[in-house]
């Protein structure tokens, strides 16, 4: 199965598909209509050529999508909380506040660092395993591993994280149909897997992994020019400062499996993440379907059915 470049994420009642030329966000509104919102997309690793190279091009590409989910998210939290019927002074539909959405975004992102990032190797020192970095850093790796899957398997209980899974399902269905070549129709793309190789959920699994590596060398390193291991700042600082190259080595391998799925090491390789999507993604309804076949039409340019009714923003 060819590898288009074709991705995309699951937002609120939506999903947004980034195409090598193109970013679309479908969106179904309270009133029941699909809301899109589209524009040009090119890579800026591939505007300039000095910044694709591997790893480099990676990170870059991880910050990028990082932003363009952020906007896309905030793009359907706007709509969902517009109140049907409800217009502002100007006729346009009620919207949540800007100021809001750039609050919300801001601690989200920082109760999420400290979550994943700090308290794992809060954890890992306050238990004693500061002198091994090997040790240490696979400690605190299984915890940042446990965390994550803890978190998102307690959200999936919740009504509306269910959807936001079942919409993950069918962006993933809709993709798999535009590899195959296929008509993108309900009942072409139902037929398909929720699991994605190319996933996001994968992609986290796999910087896991390999910042266990990473951080064990910089941390041996770091014991190696003072003579003692970092303390729980400095620690936690060094890690973050190599997260871009974390970011970077972990999109290309996830690019790499991407394009060599057919194969066992790949399929190995794969599996944990794909057994993460188990709770991540879950079987969409038609109408989910159809919001996904809207993003990714959008995202390719080409004509959406008339039976699909479509507002553009």
């Amino acid at each position: 199965m060819p590898d288009k470049e074709v991705g995309g994420q699951a937002i609120i009642e939506g999903v947004m598909i980034r195409s090598p030329e193109r970013v679309a966000t479908a969106v179904r509104s309270p009133e029941g209509g699909i809301i899109v919102t589209h524009r040009p997309y090119t890579a800026l690793a591939k505007r300039h050529k000095l910044l694709n190279i591997p790893i480099l091009r990676g990170a870059i590409t991880f910050f990028e999508m990082l932003i363009i989910g952020i906007q896309s998210l905030n793009f359907s939290a706007d709509i969902a909380a517009r109140e049907p019927g409800k217009t502002d002074a100007g006729g346009q539909p009620k919207s949540m506040p800007v100021i809001f959405l750039v609050f919300t975004m801001v601690v989200g992102l920082g109760l999420g660092i400290f979550l994943f990032f700090f308290i794992p190797l809060w954890i890992a020192q306050a238990g004693g395993l500061q002198k091994g970095a090997l040790g240490f850093n696979l400690a605190a790796g299984a915890i940042r591993v446990t965390l994550f899957v803890g978190y998102v398997w307690i959200f999936s209980f919740y009504k509306d994280f269910r959807r936001v899974f079942e919409y993950h399902g069918a962006e993933h269905k809709s993709i798999y149909a535009h590899e195959n070549d296929e008509e993108l129709t309900v009942e072409n793309i139902r037929k398909y897997s929720t699991l994605h190789p190319r996933c996001g959920t994968s992609f986290l699994l796999i910087v896991a992994m390999f910042a266990i590596l990473t951080y064990s060398i910089s941390d041996s390193i770091y014991q190696v020019i003072t003579g003692a291991p970092p303390p729980l700042l400095n620690r936690f600082a060094l890690h973050f400062a190599l997260l871009p190259f974390v970011a970077g080595a972990s999109y290309e391998l996830l690019k790499w499996a991407g394009r060599n799925r057919e194969r066992k090491i790949t399929r190995i390789f794969s599996a944990p993440g794909l057994w993460l999507q188990k709770i991540t993604t879950k079987e969409p309804s038609p109408e989910q379907i159809e919001v996904a076949v809207v993003a990714v039409l959008t995202s390719l340019n080409r004509p959406i059915p008339d039976s699909i009714p479509v507002t553009y923003t």
